[in-house]
């Protein structure tokens, strides 16, 4: 199979990158516990809501980033059986096309600039399998979709969701 995987939110821990410096600038505790739904800018005060829209211009915002529990590990195991690509937006913000390619080398060494597609519209994708966060990239993608689950997306109804890197591996292996 081809299949086709997004960076942010799905191999790289975003969201927490966000509510962690918004507790370092504004020195409050925020935590995923405290989100049931949205986006972290949406889950604080108005006054408080720009400093964290602007977290994606800040030099090494993406190359400073957790992977997600088991991502490493499942890709590893996807890659030596599909052929799988990174498909992920990184034209959209200054520093994130370097930094999302150091990142990669860093954690998934073994995924080549070969299979790394930094694209904007995903539909635009031909394969198998899209795994993504946004369902704006999986609603015309021509395959199967795998809406990976985020505090942002837990309304959002339609896709076939897997919460896990793990559930991912039992679905693709």
């Amino acid at each position: 199979m081809t299949i086709f995987v997004d960076m942010d939110d799905v191999l790289a821990d975003t969201y927490g990158k966000h509510i962690e410096l918004y507790n370092q600038e504004h020195k409050k505790e925020l935590s995923l516990s405290h989100i049931t739904s949205g986006e972290v800018w949406q889950n604080v005060p108005e006054t408080y809501q720009g400093s964290i829209r602007d977290h994606v211009n800040q030099l090494g915002f993406f190359r400073d980033l957790e992977p997600i529990k088991d991502s490493i590990e499942v890709m590893r195991k996807l890659c030596d059986k599909h052929d799988v690509y990174i498909a992920t937006a990184a034209t959209q913000f200054p520093d994130s096309l370097k930094e999302k390619s150091e990142w990669l080398d860093e954690h998934f060494p073994f995924i080549d600039w070969q299979h790394r597609i930094m694209c904007g519209h995903k539909f635009i994708l031909r394969g198998d399998v899209l795994i993504d966060d946004r369902t704006y990239n999986l609603e015309n993608f021509i395959g199967e979709t795998l809406l990976f689950t985020s505090p942002h997306n837990i309304n959002d109804s339609g896709y076939e969701r897997v919460s896990t890197w793990l559930e991912i591996e039992e679905r693709l292996l």
